[in-house]
């Protein structure tokens, strides 16, 4: 049973913590704001460089032009102060591990934050200049190309979701083997179904093209080929410990 006094510590270091955390994503923010209007100009490259000539993007709401880099900005502020929040919530719940424990938990808050990073640029440099070049091309003759400003955020930012999540699979791989439930035998038996279910998912969180739905379900596969080998090598080295912890 928990004692009041280390119940009431623990939630006093949880709110510590949180503040923390909201703190780091707020500092982020302050430093970003001031180029607001420059960042949403940068996220928005991809889709110029695609538009045919004298196209432009539009505003349709009065206070679009304000509240899209407004909540660009946010959004941003917050994927930047990722490692501290990921920081603040290894902060709290080391002290309850055990020592084996922590060395597979310190990996994977490093790795799964930069896989989400990588996942946002795979998305940014790769997926959208060939989605966007494709849409524009198949375009029908007489219409015009003028994307809403807050259509257009709230569409890639789904789309950096997606391939961010995406690119968590060796993560969700190597827990699952290190926990017991699968095995890196089973995960490669599972492999057809695994490819198939990947281009369902590309097909369901990617627009309606074979190109966005293709570069989602490739790397989804290779990053699960590569969570199984990383998988493997964590399950022997806990079989290993095990076996040493009953000598």
């Amino acid at each position: 049973m928990v004692e009041p006094n280390s119940l009431i510590a623990h939630l006093i270091e949880l709110r510590s913590r949180i503040l923390k955390a909201v703190v780091s994503v707020f500092v982020v923010f302050l430093c970003l704001v001031y180029f607001a209007q420059d960042l949403y100009h940068w996220l928005a490259t991809p889709l110029l460089d695609t538009l045919p000539e004298n196209a432009q993007m539009i505003a349709t709401d009065v206070a679009s032009p304000f509240f899209a880099p407004f909540k660009l900005t946010m959004v941003l502020s917050f994927f930047i102060a990722i490692p501290v929040v990921l920081y603040q919530i290894w902060g709290f719940v080391a002290p309850g591990l055990y020592k084996n424990e922590k060395r597979l938990v310190a990996p994977l808050l490093f790795s799964s934050t930069l896989l989400f990073y990588l996942g946002m640029a795979f998305a940014y440099f790769v997926v959208f200049p060939l989605a966007f070049a494709f849409f524009t091309s198949v375009a029908p003759e007489g219409v015009a190309i003028n994307t809403d400003i807050s259509s257009y955020l709230n569409f890639v930012l789904k789309i950096f979701f997606a391939f961010g999540l995406a690119f968590e699979i060796p993560v969700a791989v190597v827990l699952m083997c290190w926990t017991g439930v699968t095995t890196p035998d089973s995960l490669r038996a599972k492999r057809p179904y695994v490819i198939v279910g990947a281009f369902v998912i590309g097909m369901l969180l990617t627009p309606p093209d074979i190109i966005s739905q293709t570069l989602l379900a490739v790397p989804m596969w290779v990053l699960y080929e590569f969570g199984i080998v990383v998988g493997s090598i964590y399950s022997r080295k806990k079989v290993e410990q095990e076996q040493q912890d009953n000598l």
